[in-house]
């Protein structure tokens, strides 16, 4: 998706009026409902919205499960958002744009199913759950994404890479990826941080 696209937004007065958190929070439940009010959302251009704070990007942010296996992968240099090239990933996914529907939540399954098909290739069938919400205004790009996370949990660990951008892919245990989380992207430190203490403490799943 070029910066040409028009994406889907909510003003970042609204998400900070639930409740702003840093970070991952676990409870998708108390955010998605408003911002997924058609009240609130609207498509802008792209090359505007990358460097204005007072608009959110919704960003499904998709990790592959297996068991403990997780998909993982690098950014290659011919990936959209040059901030995050040559870092690793655990989550597939990215903007949903104009030709997904008309702003509402109906739009949103829409654009993550597409981004999905997209990048990967499931050879599998899975259950979809969402978790939780990402929050990072440490960074310039943290600062206009607003991620939702959810988990595939695939009946096989087959999934491979469609989008050429998606590098040195495979599957690996998460205490693994969570031991080298130091090279990945800010969001995926979010999510395998969240994981590993789901997987400390069932009773936080």
């Amino acid at each position: 998706m070029g910066l040409d696209e028009r994406v889907l937004v909510v003003p970042t007065q609204l998400f900070h009026s639930i409740g702003l958190f840093q970070g991952f929070c676990p409870r998708p439940q108390d955010y998605l409902p408003r911002l997924l009010d058609p009240r609130h959302l609207s498509y802008r251009p792209r090359s505007e919205v990358e460097t204005d704070p007072s608009f959110k990007q919704l960003i499904p942010y998709v990790v592959l499960r297996h068991a403990d296996q997780l998909f993982h992968y690098t950014r290659g240099q011919s990936t959209t958002e040059a901030r995050l090239r040559a870092l690793r990933s655990v989550g597939i996914g990215g903007h949903i744009c104009e030709n997904d529907g008309t702003p509402s939540a109906d739009a949103y399954p829409v654009g993550m199913r597409r981004e999905i098909e997209e990048e990967v290739i499931l050879d599998t069938d899975y259950s979809d759950r969402c978790i939780g919400l990402i929050n990072d205004d440490s960074t310039p790009v943290g600062q206009v994404h607003l991620g939702i996370v959810h988990v595939f949990e695939l009946a096989q660990p087959l999934a491979r890479r469609r989008e050429e951008s998606l590098t040195e892919a495979g599957f690996a245990p998460l205490r693994a990826l969570q031991a080298r989380r130091e090279d990945f992207e800010t969001w995926s430190r979010f999510v395998l941080d969240a994981l590993s203490a789901c997987e400390r403490d069932p009773m936080l799943s």
